[in-house]
């Protein structure tokens, strides 16, 4: 069974959806990576927000800003598959809606993330190339990676 996307704007997202989201990401991005830090934040208002679902249960998540919100191009963040559903693939797939839906709604313009950096050769695979060198952020090693516009 593959994932069901569900693409929405803030002002889109039920209060139930959002939390939800806040609590999956929460749990692991500053629970799980025992990382301090404000994870939810202005962005969110902006952002473009993928609720990825299997069965009917939130299985993944990922957020698109768009151009010169947070880096120049737009940019593909806070990917994230919720514990229960690890190990199934479905990063490649969300992955693959993620930069899908970018090129669409940004078309010419290529698209920028900031990864963990043990992340990279994944983010590879799916066209990123690094193009700084790894940094610290909020206590984990990142790496800026842009996938040039087709």
């Amino acid at each position: 069974m593959s994932l069901d996307f569900n693409w929405s704007r803030f002002n889109e997202l039920d209060t139930r959806a959002f939390f939800e989201i806040a609590r999956a990401r929460e749990t692991v991005f500053v629970v799980e990576q025992a990382c301090a830090y404000p994870e939810l934040d202005a962005l969110d208002l902006t952002a473009w927000h993928l609720r990825a679902t299997k069965g009917g249960e939130l299985a993944a998540y990922v957020r698109v800003v768009g151009p010169k919100e947070k880096f120049a191009e737009p940019s593909i963040g806070r990917v994230m598959t919720v514990a229960a559903f690890r190990g199934q693939g479905l990063g490649h797939e969300l992955m693959a809606e993620a930069i899908r839906f970018t090129e669409a709604a940004y078309p010419g313009q290529s698209i920028r993330i900031g990864a963990q950096a043990h992340l990279a050769d994944f983010y590879a695979s799916l066209g990123f190339d690094a193009v700084s060198e790894p940094f610290d952020e909020d206590g984990i090693p990142h790496i800026e990676m842009i996938k040039l516009a087709p």
